[in-house]
């Protein structure tokens, strides 16, 4: 099934170097079958920064339809995914936003970005109508809206009591869903990421990966580095900056938490440079 009428949503640009397990990839292939015969919602969740966002948007790519996203985090209401009154040329108007016309567009691929960090839980329950059998919701202001032919919904989610904000997803909402658990990479699929995506040479992504997985493999420093944050380690390091200068600026860690990071790999001979600091200008004449 093709979808070349996509209402002005963009299809987004494949990434050549997305990697998933072969497990996972069979489940992606299965939800596009089930999307061939009607609508299908999938909930993606797994720990920050292990690729629950590019996993969707490498979905909508491979398949090659359309993307919109939707931040659910902003939701303080029910109904304002769909629109909101605003004055207008003195008259107060309805103004529709992306989302019908997102559910309204066959084959679109729909991305409910941490759906369970609305500002108010009865924010979602618009939803439920939306991702049930009936695929449908009435709107007083729009009408009768029926999901099109073919529609994916992803939603992304961290679930747990370390991510400040966000609430158990309700399980008749999460029933509606089928589910893919994800994790960080091997340290071969990631180290293979790390230097076809920011071009440092095999060197700096073995020096890369060796800390990373001694700070992964320290209990004490409860550090969780995500592949996302070994990403901006390794891109730091291809734009010219030592491996020491891309931790401290790349790692979400206290100072007595990256200080102990720190002496931990400096003990290790040779493997951090120690610097000194030195303090220079930094304005338009000096830079340019």
């Amino acid at each position: 099934m093709s979808f070349k009428e996509n209402n002005g949503i963009p299809i987004p640009q494949e990434d050549p170097y997305f990697y998933i397990d072969n497990e996972t990839l069979d489940i992606l292939e299965r939800i596009h079958r089930i999307a061939q015969r009607h609508p299908v919602n999938v909930l993606v969740a797994g720990r920050q920064g292990c690729g629950k966002s590019s996993i969707v948007h490498q979905y909508a790519a491979v398949y090659q339809r359309p993307l919109a996203t939707f931040q659910v985090g902003i939701l303080s209401e029910p109904g304002q995914l769909f629109g909101e009154y605003a004055l207008e040329s003195g008259e107060t108007k309805y103004k529709q936003f992306l989302f019908p016309q997102a559910i309204q567009t066959p084959g679109c691929v729909i991305h409910l970005e941490e759906i369970n960090r609305p500002e108010h839980p009865k924010a979602l329950n618009m939803l439920f109508s939306i991702l049930s059998d009936d695929r449908q919701v009435w709107m007083d202001e729009l009408g009768m809206l029926k999901v099109a032919e073919g529609v994916v919904f992803f939603a992304t989610l961290n679930e747990g009591e370390e991510y400040v904000g966000t609430e158990m997803l309700d399980p008749a909402l999460r029933d509606r869903f089928y589910v893919i658990l994800m994790d960080y990479l091997p340290n071969a699929v990631e180290r293979e990421v790390l230097i076809r995506k920011t071009g440092i040479t095999e060197e700096q992504a073995d020096q890369i990966m060796h800390a990373i997985n001694l700070i992964r493999g320290n209990s004490e420093m409860s550090l969780d580095v995500s592949t996302r944050t070994s990403l901006m380690i390794a891109e730091m390091v291809g734009a010219g900056a030592t491996l020491r200068e891309s931790l401290v600026t790349s790692l979400q860690a206290s100072k007595p938490t990256l200080e102990s990071i720190l002496l931990t790999l400096q003990m290790q001979k040779g493997f951090l440079e120690k610097t000194e600091s030195e303090y220079l200008r930094f304005c338009r004449n000096v830079v340019l």
